[in-house]
């Protein structure tokens, strides 16, 4: 058994544990700009690019529910070291990518890595954060949507500009996951008495009692800002692509890139409002964008389009943020690890099974049709979240 260090860890930590949470989350988004490669290379229709994400969706969900407690009994380091070991190996299923089947395998491992590091990196962070905990929700939060934004990016820049489009994001992933790895080993375990060796005992959604009517809110709006992130990052290539005419796959990773900017930005504005007015606001704002979202599928502008995932971002983040502060705070330290991995298994549940949806509406009424009536329904649901979020007693359980 190893014995955590009872000495303050060093105050920047919890920053290295972030920087190592933003390495982790981008391999998974890195093959968003490459699809139209793989559907050339491989042949496969708009419905096979959404189940290939979803299967990732889905590894994030078994791994959330079966071992969302993992780093509350086996540590932190230990959890999110195996988040490494699980992102080694999807890459190099797409490295030596021979088809379809390789490219389920990398995803799922994928999803497996990412549903270990979104709970287990989320805690990491706040634990090893300074007593002021502000900056650290920030930090960690910013790091999963910085990592998925420049997922992207890196892989839309090499992909357009570099040799091996298929093969160079990957391995150059596989260098800065050796050496987030090396980062890893350096920081501090948090909790007293954590076991490496110890195995997951699965919770399913395991949610405190005193956490719940905090929880449910939160949930509703992860719910409706994930939704509009799979539409994105899984539907937004092929329509870029082969509606708009756009080709360059820079630009295809950097309208990508530019909504998960937008939810960082939406996270930074968390300070101005305070969890209680932020909530509702996110979802307000989701509203907002999905209005422009659907004006620019239908008359295919592409600034709006963009202007409104942009927007949808900002509200995403605003939400997003506001959620995990509030379900950190008042999670009890040795149950937090599960309580996050609940919650995510609500956002991943709305970036995968509308994206499906989008996917197989896509093969009866055409892509853009397909995205106008996912618009409509997530414009719905974050509707009422907003409204649900505003109701006074519901108010009351947000800490401000």
């Amino acid at each position: 058994m190893t014995t955590a260090s009872t000495t303050q860890p060093p105050p920047h930590a919890y920053l290295v544990v972030a920087g190592v949470f933003a390495v982790g989350m981008a391999g998974t988004t890195l093959p968003t700009p490459l699809y139209g490669l793989y559907r050339e290379e491989i042949g496969f229709s708009q419905l096979i690019v959404t189940v290939v994400f979803a299967v990732y969706a889905l590894g994030v969900i078994a791994v959330l529910l079966l071992a969302g407690n993992y780093s509350d009994l086996a540590g932190r380091r230990a959890t999110v070291r195996w988040g490494l070991v699980l992102s080694v190996a999807s890459a190099l299923c797409f490295v030596f990518e021979g088809g379809l089947p390789a490219l389920f395998a990398g995803r799922l491992l994928s999803g497996f890595a990412a549903g270990l590091f979104s709970g287990a990196a989320t805690a990491y962070v706040l634990d090893l954060a300074p007593p002021h905990k502000t900056r650290a929700g920030l930090a960690a939060t910013a790091a999963n949507m910085g990592g998925l934004g420049c997922g992207p990016l890196l892989a839309g820049l090499l992909a357009q500009y570099a040799p091996w489009p298929l093969r160079l994001p990957y391995l150059v992933h596989l260098g800065l996951l050796l050496l987030a790895g090396l980062a890893v080993q350096l920081l501090p375990e948090p909790l007293p008495g954590a076991d490496p060796r110890s195995a997951p005992h699965p919770e399913g959604m395991a949610v405190p009692a005193e956490v719940r009517r905090v929880f449910v809110p939160a949930a509703c709006a992860a719910f409706s800002g994930f939704s509009l992130l799979g539409l994105f990052t899984a539907v937004s290539p092929s329509f870029l692509t082969e509606t708009l005419g756009q080709r360059n796959l820079a630009v295809v990773g950097l309208v990508v890139f530019l909504v998960f900017l937008g939810s960082i930005a939406g996270q930074s504005a968390l300070g101005r409002l305070g969890v209680r007015r932020a909530l509702p606001t996110g979802c307000f704002l989701l509203v907002a964008a999905l209005l422009m979202v659907a004006a620019g599928l239908a008359f295919e502008l592409l600034p709006l389009l963009v202007v409104g995932g942009v927007t949808g971002g900002v509200g995403q983040g605003l939400a997003f943020r506001a959620g995990t502060t509030a379900i950190g705070a008042k999670t009890p330290e040795d149950r937090r690890g599960a309580t996050l991995s609940a919650y995510f298994v609500v956002a991943y549940v709305g970036i995968s099974v509308p994206v499906v949806a989008v996917g197989a509406l896509a093969r009866a009424v055409g892509l853009k049709d397909a995205g106008l009536l996912f618009s409509a329904c997530v414009l719905v649901l974050a509707a009422v979240a907003g409204g649900y979020l505003l109701r006074p007693r519901v108010g009351a359980t947000l800490p401000r």
